[in-house]
Protein backbone atom coordinates (compact mmCIF):
# COMPACT_ATOMS: atom_id res chain seq x y z
CA UNK A 1 0.00 0.00 0.00
CA UNK A 2 3.12 2.61 0.69
CA UNK A 3 4.60 1.65 -1.93
CA UNK A 4 1.02 3.02 -4.23
CA UNK A 5 0.57 5.66 -2.27
CA UNK A 6 4.55 7.02 -3.16
CA UNK A 7 3.50 6.62 -6.62
CA UNK A 8 0.57 8.40 -6.26
CA UNK A 9 2.41 11.45 -4.86
CA UNK A 10 4.96 11.18 -7.71
CA UNK A 11 2.25 11.09 -10.39
CA UNK A 12 0.41 14.10 -8.81
CA UNK A 13 2.07 16.85 -9.88
CA UNK A 14 2.04 16.17 -13.22
CA UNK A 15 -1.87 15.59 -13.56
CA UNK A 16 -2.13 19.11 -11.80
CA UNK A 17 -4.20 21.88 -14.23
CA UNK A 18 -2.40 25.13 -15.81
CA UNK A 19 -4.51 26.99 -13.28
CA UNK A 20 -3.37 25.02 -10.65
CA UNK A 21 0.34 25.70 -10.90
CA UNK A 22 0.09 29.01 -11.38
CA UNK A 23 -1.71 29.65 -8.54
CA UNK A 24 0.76 27.53 -6.28
CA UNK A 25 3.33 29.30 -7.66
CA UNK A 26 1.88 32.72 -7.16
CA UNK A 27 1.20 31.39 -3.61
CA UNK A 28 4.55 30.28 -3.14
CA UNK A 29 5.54 33.74 -3.87
CA UNK A 30 3.02 35.15 -1.88
CA UNK A 31 1.38 37.10 -4.27
CA UNK A 32 -2.23 37.76 -4.85
CA UNK A 33 -3.97 38.36 -7.42
CA UNK A 34 -4.32 42.26 -7.86
CA UNK A 35 -0.22 41.73 -7.69
CA UNK A 36 -0.08 40.15 -10.81
CA UNK A 37 -2.92 41.75 -12.48
CA UNK A 38 -0.81 45.13 -11.84
CA UNK A 39 1.88 43.12 -12.61
CA UNK A 40 0.80 41.90 -16.10
CA UNK A 41 -1.44 44.77 -16.79
CA UNK A 42 -4.42 41.84 -17.06
CA UNK A 43 -7.63 42.34 -15.92
CA UNK A 44 -7.83 40.45 -12.46
CA UNK A 45 -11.01 38.39 -13.63
CA UNK A 46 -9.25 36.81 -16.59
CA UNK A 47 -6.37 35.84 -14.16
CA UNK A 48 -8.88 34.27 -11.88
CA UNK A 49 -10.47 32.39 -14.73
CA UNK A 50 -7.45 30.80 -15.63
CA UNK A 51 -6.79 29.42 -12.75
CA UNK A 52 -10.41 27.69 -12.32
CA UNK A 53 -10.01 26.82 -15.75
CA UNK A 54 -13.40 28.76 -16.93
CA UNK A 55 -11.79 29.29 -20.45
CA UNK A 56 -15.27 30.20 -21.67
CA UNK A 57 -14.67 33.33 -19.59
CA UNK A 58 -11.95 34.29 -21.38
CA UNK A 59 -11.93 36.67 -25.05
CA UNK A 60 -10.67 33.52 -26.94
CA UNK A 61 -7.72 30.69 -26.97
CA UNK A 62 -5.25 33.01 -28.44
CA UNK A 63 -6.05 35.55 -25.73
CA UNK A 64 -5.75 32.78 -22.79
CA UNK A 65 -2.13 31.09 -24.08
CA UNK A 66 -0.91 35.02 -23.94
CA UNK A 67 -2.67 35.59 -20.27
CA UNK A 68 -0.67 32.27 -18.89
CA UNK A 69 2.45 32.56 -20.29
CA UNK A 70 2.63 36.58 -19.13
CA UNK A 71 1.12 35.26 -16.01
CA UNK A 72 3.81 32.51 -15.65
CA UNK A 73 6.68 34.66 -16.17
CA UNK A 74 5.51 37.08 -13.18
CA UNK A 75 5.67 34.07 -10.55
CA UNK A 76 8.56 32.49 -12.36
CA UNK A 77 7.72 29.64 -13.99
CA UNK A 78 8.70 29.24 -18.19
CA UNK A 79 6.23 31.06 -19.96
CA UNK A 80 6.77 28.26 -22.84
CA UNK A 81 6.03 25.13 -21.31
CA UNK A 82 2.52 26.77 -19.29
CA UNK A 83 1.61 27.99 -22.98
CA UNK A 84 2.24 24.17 -24.03
CA UNK A 85 0.43 22.41 -21.02
CA UNK A 86 -2.63 25.07 -21.44
CA UNK A 87 -3.21 24.75 -25.08
CA UNK A 88 -3.23 21.15 -24.58
CA UNK A 89 -5.42 21.41 -21.88
CA UNK A 90 -7.48 23.44 -24.14
CA UNK A 91 -7.72 20.63 -26.97
CA UNK A 92 -8.68 18.50 -24.59
CA UNK A 93 -11.78 20.13 -23.71
CA UNK A 94 -12.51 21.10 -27.20
CA UNK A 95 -11.29 24.99 -27.12
CA UNK A 96 -10.42 25.42 -30.70
CA UNK A 97 -7.36 24.14 -32.91
CA UNK A 98 -4.19 25.33 -32.57
CA UNK A 99 -3.69 28.88 -33.51
CA UNK A 100 0.17 30.49 -34.34
CA UNK A 101 1.73 32.34 -31.18
CA UNK A 102 2.45 35.28 -33.18
CA UNK A 103 -0.98 35.69 -33.62
CA UNK A 104 -1.49 35.62 -29.90
CA UNK A 105 -2.13 38.87 -26.77
CA UNK A 106 0.97 40.71 -25.89
CA UNK A 107 0.27 42.27 -22.69
CA UNK A 108 1.40 46.14 -23.04
CA UNK A 109 4.75 47.10 -21.64
CA UNK A 110 5.02 49.91 -19.19
CA UNK A 111 7.49 51.78 -20.97
CA UNK A 112 5.68 51.31 -24.31
CA UNK A 113 2.35 53.34 -23.67
CA UNK A 114 3.48 57.02 -23.92
CA UNK A 115 2.92 59.10 -20.46
CA UNK A 116 -0.95 60.60 -20.77
CA UNK A 117 0.90 64.58 -19.76
CA UNK A 118 2.23 63.86 -23.55
CA UNK A 119 -1.23 63.29 -25.15
CA UNK A 120 -2.33 66.57 -23.05
CA UNK A 121 0.36 68.62 -24.47
CA UNK A 122 -0.46 67.09 -27.87
CA UNK A 123 -3.90 68.72 -27.69
CA UNK A 124 -3.25 71.86 -25.89
CA UNK A 125 -0.53 72.68 -28.95
CA UNK A 126 -3.36 71.61 -31.16
CA UNK A 127 -5.91 74.22 -29.62
CA UNK A 128 -3.19 77.00 -29.47
CA UNK A 129 -2.58 76.35 -33.79
CA UNK A 130 -6.26 76.76 -34.23
CA UNK A 131 -6.59 79.44 -31.98
CA UNK A 132 -3.82 81.35 -33.69
CA UNK A 133 -5.07 80.42 -37.19
CA UNK A 134 -8.64 81.83 -36.62
CA UNK A 135 -7.10 85.26 -35.48
CA UNK A 136 -5.06 85.30 -38.24
CA UNK A 137 -7.40 84.75 -40.54
CA UNK A 138 -9.89 87.10 -39.06
CA UNK A 139 -7.28 89.63 -39.05
CA UNK A 140 -5.48 88.92 -42.55
CA UNK A 141 -2.43 90.46 -40.09
CA UNK A 142 0.42 91.86 -41.78
CA UNK A 143 2.58 94.08 -39.77
CA UNK A 144 3.50 96.38 -43.11
CA UNK A 145 0.05 97.23 -43.61
CA UNK A 146 -1.08 98.59 -40.50
CA UNK A 147 -1.14 102.12 -40.47
CA UNK A 148 -1.06 104.10 -37.17
CA UNK A 149 -3.34 107.44 -36.91
CA UNK A 150 -4.31 110.39 -35.63
CA UNK A 151 -7.89 112.09 -35.09
CA UNK A 152 -7.97 113.94 -38.72
CA UNK A 153 -5.42 111.91 -40.81
CA UNK A 154 -7.12 110.52 -44.08
CA UNK A 155 -6.63 107.21 -43.26
CA UNK A 156 -4.76 106.95 -47.08
CA UNK A 157 -2.83 103.36 -46.20
CA UNK A 158 -6.24 101.39 -45.99
CA UNK A 159 -8.21 103.38 -48.88
CA UNK A 160 -7.72 102.87 -52.56
CA UNK A 161 -6.46 105.45 -54.54
CA UNK A 162 -9.13 107.72 -55.59
CA UNK A 163 -10.53 108.51 -52.09
CA UNK A 164 -13.74 107.36 -51.06
CA UNK A 165 -16.85 106.40 -53.61
CA UNK A 166 -19.85 109.01 -53.59
CA UNK A 167 -22.07 106.37 -53.33
CA UNK A 168 -20.45 105.96 -50.14
CA UNK A 169 -21.33 109.43 -48.96
CA UNK A 170 -24.93 109.80 -48.21
CA UNK A 171 -24.97 112.06 -45.92
CA UNK A 172 -24.41 114.75 -48.91
CA UNK A 173 -27.77 116.67 -49.03
CA UNK A 174 -28.96 116.13 -45.89
CA UNK A 175 -28.69 117.86 -42.36
CA UNK A 176 -25.08 117.26 -40.58
CA UNK A 177 -24.55 115.06 -37.87
CA UNK A 178 -23.41 116.49 -34.79
CA UNK A 179 -19.62 115.97 -33.47
CA UNK A 180 -21.14 115.20 -30.19
CA UNK A 181 -23.62 112.13 -32.28
CA UNK A 182 -24.39 109.08 -31.37
CA UNK A 183 -21.36 106.57 -33.25
CA UNK A 184 -23.14 103.06 -34.36
CA UNK A 185 -20.76 100.45 -35.74
CA UNK A 186 -22.81 97.64 -37.45
CA UNK A 187 -21.14 94.77 -39.21
CA UNK A 188 -22.23 93.60 -42.50
CA UNK A 189 -20.01 90.30 -42.21
CA UNK A 190 -18.21 88.48 -39.72
CA UNK A 191 -15.31 91.06 -38.67
CA UNK A 192 -13.49 90.86 -35.64
CA UNK A 193 -12.77 94.20 -33.99
CA UNK A 194 -11.09 95.88 -30.89
CA UNK A 195 -12.12 99.59 -29.85
CA UNK A 196 -10.39 101.01 -26.87
CA UNK A 197 -10.05 104.64 -25.52
CA UNK A 198 -6.39 106.84 -25.27
CA UNK A 199 -4.89 105.39 -21.88
CA UNK A 200 -5.83 101.92 -24.07
CA UNK A 201 -8.02 100.53 -21.87
CA UNK A 202 -10.40 98.06 -23.80
CA UNK A 203 -13.94 99.14 -24.79
CA UNK A 204 -14.79 96.36 -26.68
CA UNK A 205 -13.39 92.98 -28.38
CA UNK A 206 -15.45 90.35 -29.90
CA UNK A 207 -16.10 88.99 -33.65
CA UNK A 208 -19.23 90.11 -34.39
CA UNK A 209 -21.95 88.45 -37.18
CA UNK A 210 -23.41 90.40 -39.60
CA UNK A 211 -25.94 92.40 -38.40
CA UNK A 212 -24.11 93.01 -34.61
CA UNK A 213 -23.75 96.90 -33.70
CA UNK A 214 -21.41 98.11 -30.77
CA UNK A 215 -22.39 102.19 -30.14
CA UNK A 216 -19.61 103.76 -29.28
CA UNK A 217 -19.43 104.82 -25.65
CA UNK A 218 -20.44 108.97 -25.94
CA UNK A 219 -18.19 109.62 -22.46
CA UNK A 220 -14.93 107.39 -23.87
CA UNK A 221 -11.73 109.31 -23.85
CA UNK A 222 -11.16 109.46 -27.56
CA UNK A 223 -12.47 105.83 -28.76
CA UNK A 224 -10.36 104.18 -31.18
CA UNK A 225 -10.29 100.90 -33.42
CA UNK A 226 -7.94 98.04 -34.74
CA UNK A 227 -9.75 95.73 -36.74
CA UNK A 228 -8.67 93.57 -39.95
CA UNK A 229 -12.22 94.11 -41.90
CA UNK A 230 -12.79 97.56 -41.96
CA UNK A 231 -14.52 97.32 -45.13
CA UNK A 232 -17.10 94.37 -43.07
CA UNK A 233 -18.12 97.83 -41.34
CA UNK A 234 -20.64 100.73 -41.36
CA UNK A 235 -20.51 103.38 -39.79
CA UNK A 236 -23.14 106.02 -38.45
CA UNK A 237 -23.91 109.10 -36.71
CA UNK A 238 -26.84 109.89 -35.15
CA UNK A 239 -28.25 107.53 -37.95
CA UNK A 240 -26.22 108.65 -40.62
CA UNK A 241 -24.00 106.79 -42.74
CA UNK A 242 -20.71 108.13 -43.14
CA UNK A 243 -17.86 107.13 -45.01
CA UNK A 244 -15.77 103.71 -44.17
CA UNK A 245 -13.00 103.06 -42.16
CA UNK A 246 -11.82 101.46 -45.18
CA UNK A 247 -12.80 100.01 -48.50
CA UNK A 248 -10.55 96.60 -48.21
CA UNK A 249 -9.48 93.88 -46.68
CA UNK A 250 -6.61 95.52 -44.72
CA UNK A 251 -5.80 96.25 -41.02
CA UNK A 252 -6.23 99.53 -39.51
CA UNK A 253 -5.35 100.66 -36.01
CA UNK A 254 -5.63 103.64 -33.85
CA UNK A 255 -8.46 105.32 -36.27
CA UNK A 256 -10.79 107.60 -33.94
CA UNK A 257 -14.58 106.39 -34.16
CA UNK A 258 -16.13 109.25 -32.24
CA UNK A 259 -18.38 111.84 -33.99
CA UNK A 260 -15.92 114.43 -33.93
CA UNK A 261 -13.05 112.17 -35.45
CA UNK A 262 -15.06 111.20 -37.87
CA UNK A 263 -16.24 114.50 -39.14
CA UNK A 264 -12.91 115.62 -39.26
CA UNK A 265 -11.67 113.09 -41.14
CA UNK A 266 -14.21 112.85 -43.73
CA UNK A 267 -14.13 116.40 -43.70
CA UNK A 268 -9.92 116.22 -44.54
CA UNK A 269 -10.68 113.68 -47.37
CA UNK A 270 -13.50 115.78 -48.80
CA UNK A 271 -12.67 119.41 -48.85
CA UNK A 272 -15.82 120.55 -50.57
CA UNK A 273 -17.99 118.68 -48.18
CA UNK A 274 -19.07 120.83 -45.35
CA UNK A 275 -19.91 118.70 -42.65
CA UNK A 276 -19.21 121.33 -39.62
CA UNK A 277 -22.40 122.04 -36.99
CA UNK A 278 -24.44 125.10 -37.87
Amino acid sequence: MAEDTNDDENVEPNLRSTGELLRRAREQKNLSLEDIAKKTRIPHRHLASIESGDFDALPGRTYAIGFAKSYARSVGLVDASIGTQLRAEMDEQGHGAYEPESSGYAPASRSSVPPSYLAWTAAGIGVLVLVGYLIWRTLILNPSDIAPMADGETAAAVEPAGGTPESQNPVAGTAAPSSEGTVVLTATEPVWMKIYDAEGERLFENEMAPGDTFTVPADANDPQILTGRPDALTVTIDGQVVPQLGTAERTIKDVGVSAKALLARESESNPAADLSSE
